[in-house]
């Protein structure tokens, strides 16, 4: 008798879509070995789009940080980057990251980044829509937002998907995203065809 083939991960997924301009898109699993796609696509940052993703003026962020973006596990870590496949070059235009303390934690901590010249075309939603995915599946239930309370777009999009505030100091504003919940309003947004593309795909996985 033939053995079972092995269950696909979600990890082995490729996601193919389209952003709200018509451009293809893919969204997959961040690699060690994307480095250098990583650095670019920082550098691509505007210096404000930089200093509110990592509370820094700095061009590049600082080696451990590198070093942690890239150290994905899949359970500990969870990132998903989105790769521009209509361009040659396949350059890296956003990423989104959960982790925690280890992989049985039930709460990570979310974030976010897209290169500014694809802003506004749904992206951060793609992404955080498969993050969350994965996230359920590693059965964390939660995941804890810093962002600079200056930040309104981040703000925005944390709300938008029911992330309530638990505290602002310092200029700094922490909020808690309920994976479920999250992941809920996401499905409901009907006029984002790039996001429903994603879900179509992943649909295995829900």
């Amino acid at each position: 008798m033939t053995a079972p083939a092995p269950l696909r991960s979600i990890a082995d997924e490729v996601i193919h879509s389209r952003l709200a301009d018509g451009r293809e898109i893919c969204i997959r699993t961040v690699r060690p070995t994307d480095e250098a796609r990583m650095r670019q696509g920082i550098e691509q940052l505007s210096s404000r789009s930089r200093y509110l993703r990592f509370f820094s003026g700095q061009p590049m962020p600082s080696e451990p940080v590198l070093h942690r973006l890239l150290d994905v596990d899949g359970h500990r870590h969870i990132a998903w980057g989105a790769i521009l496949t209509g361009n040659p070059d396949h350059p890296a235009i956003g990423a989104v990251h959960a982790i925690r303390a280890d992989e049985h934690n039930r709460t990570g901590e979310f974030s976010v980044a897209i290169v500014d010249a694809f802003h506004g075309l749904g992206l951060a939603r793609m992404l955080t829509a498969v993050l969350l995915i994965n996230c359920r599946l590693e059965k964390i239930a939660a995941l804890e937002v810093q962002i600079l309370t200056e930040n309104r777009a981040a703000g925005n999009l944390i709300r938008s998907l029911g992330g309530k505030r638990c505290t602002t100091a310092s200029g700094v504003s922490e909020y808690v995203l309920d994976t479920d919940q999250a992941l809920e309003s996401l499905q409901g947004q009907s006029d984002n065809v790039g996001l429903q593309q994603v879900f179509g795909q992943l649909a295995g996985y829900l």
